[in-house]
């Protein structure tokens, strides 16, 4: 679980609606939309050939705040950093393919879900790393953040989680492949696109596992009710008029912002 400041306590609804309506006034006072992410997860939010930042979930981002006429910034940092910054005002909200969990919820507002996914794993193409089957994880090394979902996962099937900063996907892939770790869990579209960049590595999507179905969406400081009800409302627009779409299929190939067909392995007894 993130390691985050506490909630605050119980207020009154009309404490609830003040605090709400302050958080949004103080972001239409600025003009502008602070967003924090990392660039460094390719078709979700890296640098370009051109050394820009973009990918779809930047991009969600600055439709959403040109459809509330506003100005966007965004603040480039780890995941592990990204929740405490909204909790200390440095951000107003974060999107980086991040999934809102019920312990996440107790802390953080989301949005509507932007994207719909599951979980996958990148191994050696040459032997699967020696994973068959999500058991097979016990006593194998997983690269991943501290505080992901996916690094959850790979501990709840006995692996050990060898932890990176803000690293590039190269950091990650390049390990497995060389085999200083074993496998890196995540996203599947973030980890098709990761694995396509590196051709020359020992690396492939494995074949056959596919588990924990996710969505992903804006996390948004808690009460904040007004800003949440913004964001919710443009993003209802972008998927009714199909900017959503258009957007997934642009960086995913796939459109991900609809929920995947096929059978995916739920995971009993994780507490997320």
């Amino acid at each position: 679980m993130i390691a985050v400041l506490s909630a605050c306590g119980n207020s009154g609804d009309t404490a609830g609606e003040n605090s709400s309506d302050e958080r949004w006034e103080a972001i239409q006072d600025a003009g502008e939309l602070v967003v924090g992410t990392s660039g460094t997860l390719i078709a979700a939010s890296y640098y370009d050939e051109n050394d820009e930042l973009t990918g779809y979930d930047v991009e969600v981002m600055r439709e959403i705040a040109e459809r509330l006429d506003l100005e966007v910034s965004f603040e480039i940092m780890g995941i592990d950093s990204m929740l405490p910054a909204i909790q200390s005002g440095r951000i107003d909200v974060a999107a980086n393919d991040i999934e809102p969990t019920d312990s996440r919820k107790k802390e953080f507002d989301f949005s509507e879900p932007y994207k719909y996914s599951y979980s996958t794993m990148a191994v050696r193409e040459s032997d699967n790393s020696g994973i068959e089957s999500l058991e097979d994880l016990k006593g194998k090394k997983a690269g991943g953040g501290a505080t992901t979902i996916y690094s959850q996962i790979a501990e709840h099937f006995g692996a050990e989680v060898v932890t990176y900063g803000n690293a590039p996907n190269e950091a990650y892939l390049s390990d497995v492949s060389n085999a200083r770790t074993d496998v890196v869990i995540n996203d599947y579209y973030l980890t098709k696109f990761g694995v396509a960049a590196f051709p020359d590595f020992d690396l492939h999507l494995h074949p056959t596992l596919k588990f924990h179905p996710t969505e992903q969406a804006v996390v948004i400081p808690k009460g904040a009710d007004k800003l949440t009800e913004e964001i919710n409302r443009v993003l209802k627009e972008m998927r009714e008029d199909g900017t959503l779409s258009e957007l997934a299929i642009q960086f995913y190939e796939e459109d991900a912002s609809e929920k995947p067909e096929g059978d995916i392995e739920e995971i009993e007894g994780l507490d997320l």
